[in-house]
């Protein structure tokens, strides 16, 4: 991550504030995988025991605490302001983002486990972490032996409400930051552990874990926001404002909050660098039937910024101020739209208190004519932002068309140069290769960051699903095993995400009979024709049919959305075997294609493209009804001596060499020189 600039000192309040997606155990992963393994990389040490002991009350192994930070947090619960029995600390920020900035890490910070998904719990005498399959084996490295891993998702193992519900006695107090929980995640974890009359305390004021972070804490991020152009937007920010307020008015309602920062910076067509990865800003956004307000740090908005927004009519208030305003509105009998799987707790608290001072203070001076007739009110329903900017317009779909031949062009020079220096002998590291792919994308017009850290796993590594190589600590990428590349690219224009699976050498019967398999499964949803109105969860079948064959399976989604030059990783449509998420892929979403197969300690699979949602030409529209298809975003070879042709079909065969036909035809343009011999050598029918 780029550094950053040190910002004018802000107050403890603004620092805590300031801003992932929902609780990870409440939200479909993006890959999730079961593991058996329960020790670290060293063989001897346990830093993880099974979390299915705990059900049968195993202590840990040794009773001492060693972890200063867990000490110190526990400290904390005695004294007079706080007085709880347990805390709870997520991942998330206020904003509930998947990425969040460095000063916001505060699970990472306390627990050591660096994953994106992970939830804290700490009580008087014992620490655990929840994780899905996607970190199990990241998780048992990062870990001390002070606490215990709770495998999420396996058989066995309570939810963190469960768990407190087991070893607590009734009538505990559990303590979270309400900023960091959304409010309909703080409501369940509420009902939940009422069971055991355990009380939910909202501690509003101030972070326990900040409180032990003190001055090693990272600055909040500071750089400035910038104007995303309209060629690339497509729609200005009046006209998105205005569908919003449409919304407003068929609701009933006087005031919507925006806490979402995807949302945010799509409804203003602004972009920031806050957040690693995506380019977002902290801040929140109060739209009512004539007026926009947008609170952030003024600091980051510059003089083309604030006369955008004032063009669109977006008044600008510091960030801090939002709670102020949500009372303010209150007060003055606002009816307000809040999508409580989004915002978080302490918002909507606050709005509920003031709610009921309102009520007071009708009843002291009825004839106040400031106070709307009928009371303030919420009305609890999704943002009708998140399925239109899912919906991609003709501009953002040209951006990511464009964005994706760019970046295909720097993957073909990369891959052309990785296999010279293979062949060669040229020792390189994981970490060296993900940082050359960094420099070819660089090179690319409009290219501003990577979308997410680059998953760069040969062998074994290649298992993790969401492995991370570190310096120092990390295996040579050699010719003996697969190599795993999950990559993908932040352009002006367009956000990538691509994976490709290969082999320097010769692969075993076994990686290509498993790789085929993931491919078989790759073409049947890129080939798939489905009716509108089909959620995801019904097509991830298909991407796995192959694989069950043979009793084999991966344990993630198949799909997820994306954003046009906005978050890799998008909601509210996916392709997932979890069949809780109703949205119907609909023309204009984008999604990601990407099958696998993880056989632990040993190599990973994965074959990801992103695709378009489409109308298909079809001969007959039964019902009357519109059918769908997808179109393929992203071009680049998939290394043929990985199939295992008498596996194919020749339906399956010619979907491979169409592919190839396109990925020539679209992307040799752009290339010359070895890196164009590369690719006429990997895109030739087989």
């Amino acid at each position: 991550m780029e550094a950053t600039l040190s910002p004018p000192p802000l107050s403890a309040f603004l620092r805590r504030l300031l801003p992932l997606s929902l609780p990870p155990l409440l939200l479909a992963s993006r890959h999730l995988r079961v593991s058996s393994c329960a020790h670290g990389s060293d063989g001897d040490r346990i830093v993880a025991r099974p979390s299915s002991e705990l059900r049968r009350g195993i202590r840990e192994n040794s009773s001492k605490v060693e972890d200063e930070k867990i000490l110190s947090l526990r400290r904390l619960f005695s004294r007079p302001d706080v007085g709880i029995d347990a805390y709870i600390v997520p991942s998330q920020d206020a904003h509930q983002s998947e990425y969040i900035a460095e000063c916001f890490r505060r699970r990472a910070y306390l627990s050591g486990f660096t994953g994106s998904a992970g939830t804290a719990v700490v009580t008087k005498d014992k620490a655990a972490l929840w994780t899905d399959g996607r970190y199990f084996l990241q998780a048992e490295k990062e870990l001390s032996r002070d606490w215990t891993l709770m495998r999420s998702g396996t058989r066995g193992v309570p939810t963190t409400s469960e768990w407190l519900n087991d070893i607590l006695p009734p009538g505990a107090r559990i303590g979270i930051d309400p900023f960091l929980f959304s409010f309909d995640a703080a409501e369940e974890l509420k009902q939940e552990i009422s069971k055991k009359n355990h009380k939910l305390i909202l501690l509003k004021e101030f972070n326990l874990v900040d409180e032990i972070w003190n001055d090693s804490r990272p600055d909040p991020p500071s750089k400035p926001t910038r104007v995303h152009d309209i060629k690339y937007a497509g729609v200005d920010v009046v006209s998105k404002l205005s569908y919003l307020r449409s919304h407003l008015g068929e609701s009933g309602c006087t005031a919507i909050v925006v806490s979402m920062l995807d949302e945010v910076a799509w409804l203003l067509n602004m972009r920031g660098s806050d957040v690693p990865h995506s380019p977002v800003f902290y801040g929140y956004l109060i739209v009512e039937p004539y007026r926009a307000t947008l609170f952030v740090d003024t600091k980051k908005v510059t003089k083309e910024v604030l006369n955008h927004l004032t063009n669109a009519g977006v008044e600008l208030k510091p960030y801090e101020s939002v709670l102020a305003e949500i009372e303010s509105l209150a007060l003055k009998g606002a009816k307000l739209w809040l999508d409580t799987s989004s915002v978080n707790a302490a918002i909507v608290s606050v709005f509920r208190s003031a709610c009921e001072r309102y009520s007071s203070q009708l009843n002291n001076n009825s004839t106040n004519q400031s106070i709307h007739h009928g009371g303030p009110d919420a009305v609890y329903q999704v943002s009708p932002v998140a399925l239109a900017k899912a919906v991609k317009n003709n501009a953002e779909i040209e951006g990511m068309k464009n964005a994706h031949l760019r970046d295909a062009a720097a993957l073909v020079e990369f891959w052309c140069w990785l296999e010279k220096e293979i062949e060669n002998n040229v020792a390189l590291t994981e970490v060296d290769v993900a940082d050359a792919l960094l420099e070819f994308r660089q090179k690319q017009e409009g290219f501003i960051e990577t979308s997410f850290n680059t998953i760069s796993g040969y062998g074994a590594n290649g298992a993790i699903i969401h492995y991370r190589p570190i310096p120092g600590d990390c295996s040579l990428v050699e010719n003996k095993n697969l190599f795993l590349l999950d990559s993908g690219a932040q352009y002006v224009d367009g956000t990538t995400d691509i994976t490709r699976t290969v082999h320097f050498g010769e692969p075993s019967k076994r990686q290509k009979e498993c790789f085929t398999r993931v491919l078989q499964g790759h073409i049947a949803i890129d080939e798939v024709i489905f009716p509108e109105r089909t959620p995801g969860f019904v097509l991830d079948v298909l991407a796995r049919s192959s694989l069950w064959k043979v009793g084999l399976d991966y344990r993630h989604g198949t799909g997820h959305g994306v954003g046009a030059a906005l978050n890799v990783h998008e909601g509210p449509q996916s392709i997932s075997f979890r069949f809780g998420n109703l949205t119907a892929l609909q023309k204009g979403m984008i999604v990601s294609n990407e099958p696998g197969y993880y056989e632990d300690n040993s190599f990973g699979i994965r074959i990801e493209n992103l695709l378009l949602v489409i109308e298909a030409n079809v001969p007959n529209a039964y019902g009357g009804i519109e059918y769908l298809g997808f179109e393929k975003l992203t071009f680049v070879p998939i290394q043929t001596k990985l199939v295992e042709l008498s596996l194919m079909s020749p339906g399956e065969i010619k979907w491979l060499n169409d592919y190839h036909g396109q990925v020539w035809e679209k992307v040799s343009p752009l290339l010359n020189g070895e890196a164009l011999d590369w690719l006429s050598k990997n895109t030739r029918p087989i």
